[in-house]
């Protein structure tokens, strides 16, 4: 698979088996935990569920890395696993860490609850503003986390910026790209050393699984894999198969979802009964040019404010007819949360 292809033909090609096992279109299940091993070989050869050495591990990782461009790819049993993963193995006791504010809560906990216990310092930063960044670094800072975009208020972060200071003072540039897919933003292509992703959304898009990835250089990915080895994050052969399929058709809905979610915003915008509308394609959203440099679209997520505060926000709720009170996203159903 070569990187001058476009992306749906990656999304569709990349990273599978050739030949084709059997001749069949679409990889089978693995769905065993004990394969034969050839005498002789070495221990990365055993192909068992948690050392991710499966066909249905590996061939997603592959497609993974080539939708964006990095080395290699992994695939996770959730997106919690990849972030913790990933952080913990690059961090150790005495580390320090700058980390992005308006995070998502499952990252949030994680680095104010765990790290503390662990040795490991944070301090919040705003992706927004880096002239505050260098007050807040410390020799001991390893590594700087950040989200595409971030999960509840959309906010956007100076990507480019991040990587330029990343590689300035020699530290390692984490993204949770989550909230845009390969599709409308590729962080490797400007530098990022990691990207990580909550599969369970938008990448299968089916609302029926859970799962996680993470790609990057093939040195970074080959440590991480040695830490979930431990950890034991492995993603089963059925969730594979699930992600698998749900990712051939990323294109086509997140295109949709872009499409549908900027005329939802914007129809909110215009509404007498909403104070506020955080959605990155709206040309009044703060970081609106710095998006348009970045992204081809800007995912179907957005949030709201009503002007007569949580009562009336409770009311909207009840007369919802098509959509869903639960948080998630990336589905084809239509989620709502407060």
């Amino acid at each position: 698979m070569t990187k001058h292809q476009g992306l749906q033909t990656r999304l569709v090609h990349a990273g599978e088996l050739s030949p084709k096992l059997g001749g069949a279109a679409v990889l089978p299940i693995f769905q065993s935990s004990v394969f034969e091993h050839t005498p002789g070989g070495s221990y990365s050869d055993i192909a068992y569920p948690r050392l991710n050495t499966l066909p249905n591990q590996t061939v997603l990782g592959r497609k993974l890395a080539a939708l964006e461009q990095g080395e290699r790819g992994l695939v996770l049993s959730s997106g919690m696993a990849a972030i913790s993963t990933t952080l913990l193995t690059v961090l150790k006791s005495g580390d320090h860490l700058l980390i992005q504010d308006s995070l998502y809560g499952g990252t949030y906990g994680l680095v104010t609850r765990e790290f503390p216990a662990l040795g490991i310092d944070v301090d919040f930063i705003d992706g927004t503003d880096p002239s505050t960044w260098a007050a807040k670094r410390r020799p001991s800072t390893r590594a700087i986390y950040v989200e595409a975009i971030t999960n509840p208020l959309l906010r956007v972060a100076d990507h480019r910026t991040v990587v330029e200071f990343a590689k300035a003072h020699d530290l390692l540039s984490i993204i949770d790209n989550t909230f845009a897919t390969p599709v409308n933003f590729q962080p490797l292509t400007i530098g990022y050393d990691i990207s990580i992703h909550s599969c369970t959304k938008y990448l299968n898009g089916h609302s029926d699984l859970v799962a996680g990835a993470i790609v990057g250089s093939g040195a970074s990915i080959e440590n991480i894999t040695h830490r979930l080895n431990h950890l034991g994050g492995c993603l089963d052969p059925h969730a594979c198969f699930l992600l698998h399929r749900g990712i051939k058709t990323l294109a086509l809905r997140l295109n949709w979802q872009n499409q549908s979610a900027l005329r939802i915003a914007q129809f909110l915008t215009s509404h007498g009964s909403v104070k506020t509308v955080n959605y990155p394609g709206l040309d009044d959203h703060p970081q609106y040019q710095l998006a348009q440099s970045l992204f081809s679209g800007y995912g179907g997520m957005l949030s709201f404010e009503l002007r007569d505060g949580p009562d009336a926000a409770q009311t909207l709720f009840n007369r919802l007819e098509l959509s869903l009170q639960a948080p998630s996203l990336g589905g084809p159903e239509t989620l709502v949360t407060r």
